[in-house]
């Protein structure tokens, strides 16, 4: 780029040849005026995003501030910095970028909680800034004031109770409602993800919201349970109307979505000599010979999840790449299945004709997409009566994790049934060794040194 020189700060002349003669500055020098409002102005032509080339502006009080400033913007267009080549606000820009990068790519879960951060804390906070002076201290204080802002008072959520009881209150206290640590670490991940879309597009030259770090989150990884645990669990849920998901959700780790997504015709059951692969067709009963030795070759696979979505459930493609999978069933899942079918068969008969079909192996008691809700409560009664107050539901899938490798389970094979995005994702899980076993493992030192 060639160089671009500017009058000296300190008078207005300009600088003269040898011969006396004012010399011309070349196309694209920087000049500066003093405007009718009495600021400065320096203008100068510097390269844009999209490879074209701008005459832009820069203002100050006094001529030193101006120049300071042409000095520090002709220093970035020298360092191959350029400039956005759209005026556009942050308001302005987040709008454009859900509109057609988040709606169109990624997953409405997703889309929801990327609106729901613009609108309640990217907006509010940097929206009437210009998209292309956005700089990192923005970014910075923008990330402590949403960390240290009481949410209740800043959105009014007291005031809209039908009986006030802390920040609406007249002379009451805060209640001090903070986001958390990983909830102040998502909004700047959106923010990040927001301007890495311009920066692809050529709308902006750099990503400042990199330049910014928070806390990082420590999350607490449970290994899940026992195997005695696991089979406790099972038998507390022996007489639930869920009990095939319990046996699945073990066996294979599926997750809390995919399993309520799950549609019989994504299930294999090769034909059985005796009941044809259905199971219950010998007199009402489930099939002796599927239930002794299960259906050769079945194989279930994950082609959708349900989620609730805008106050709706939807049925949405799996949460990664490596989550549509296709896995063999072991004998216990097809024996539960098999008995499932049956007493599904009878529920429908007896609920009809208010049975609406869509076609799913764990639907409600009326055929339609079941309300996670439901299942929480299933699973809070199997929970409390296998003596396991503190374990979620989603630990039932590190259980499957954890004990596949304890038996020898490679880590990818591990992987690739319980669908995770990453080798490291199943290593994290079983990275968190049971007491006994670190005890196991010191005793094994102590004796070796000893």
């Amino acid at each position: 780029m060639s160089k671009i020189m500017l009058a000296a700060p300190d008078g207005p002349e300009r600088r003269k040849s040898a011969r006396g003669r004012a010399r011309r500055r070349a196309n694209g020098e920087g000049t500066i005026v003093q405007r009718k409002d009495g600021r400065y102005e320096a203008k100068l032509f510097i390269p844009t995003t999209a490879g074209t080339i701008k005459r832009v502006s820069v203002y100050g009080r006094t001529r030193d501030e101006c120049h300071a400033k042409y000095v520090k913007l002709k220093a970035q267009a020298d360092d191959g910095i350029p400039v956005a080549s759209v005026n556009w606000t942050v308001e302005q820009y987040l709008a454009y970028w859900l509109e057609n990068v988040v709606r169109v790519e990624r997953r409405p879960k997703t889309v929801q909680g990327y609106e729901s951060v613009v609108r309640l804390h990217l907006i509010p906070g940097l929206g009437k800034k210009r998209l292309g002076k956005l700089t990192a201290r923005d970014v910075r204080v923008l990330i402590t004031n949403v960390r240290q802002a009481c949410q209740c008072c800043r959105h009014g959520w007291d005031a809209v109770r039908d009986k006030p009881r802390c920040c609406a209150l007249k002379g009451g206290e805060c209640c001090q409602s903070r986001l958390s640590v990983r909830m102040v670490q998502f909004v700047l991940a959106v923010l990040r993800n927001a301007l890495q879309a311009a920066v692809r597009e050529e709308i902006l030259p750099r990503n400042v919201a990199r330049l910014v770090t928070v806390t990082t989150p420590k999350y607490k990884v449970n290994r899940g349970l026992t195997v005695d645990q696991a089979r406790a669990v099972l038998k507390a849920a022996e007489h639930e109307r869920l009990y095939a998901m319990y046996v699945l959700a073990l066996c294979l780790g599926l997750r809390r979505g995919e399993l309520l997504g799950l549609r019989w015709e994504d299930i294999t059951l090769t034909p059985c000599r005796a009941c044809g692969g259905e199971g219950g067709t010998c007199d009402g009963e489930p099939c002796a010979h599927c239930a002794e030795s299960g259906v050769q070759d079945a194989k279930l696979e994950v082609v959708q999840t349900l989620q609730r979505v805008g106050g709706e459930l939807r049925f949405v493609p799996p949460k990664t790449e490596g989550s549509t999978r296709t896995i063999p069933l072991p004998d216990l899942c097809v024996t539960a299945l098999c008995e499932h079918r049956v007493k599904q068969r009878t529920e429908r008969a007896e609920a009809w004709p208010r049975w609406q079909d869509h076609g799913l192996v764990f639907p409600s008691s009326l055929g339609t997409p079941m309300e996670p809700d439901n299942l929480r409560r299933s699973w809070g009664r199997i929970r409390e009566a296998a003596g396991l107050e503190a374990v979620r539901f989603h630990d039932i899938r590190h259980t499957c994790v954890s004990l596949l490798l304890d038996l020898g389970v490679p880590p990818h094979v591990v992987r690739e049934i319980v669908g995770h995005s990453d080798i490291e994702v199943t290593m994290t899980i079983y990275a968190h060794a049971a007491l006994d076993e670190k005890r196991a493992a010191l005793r094994k030192l102590g004796d070796a040194l000893g």
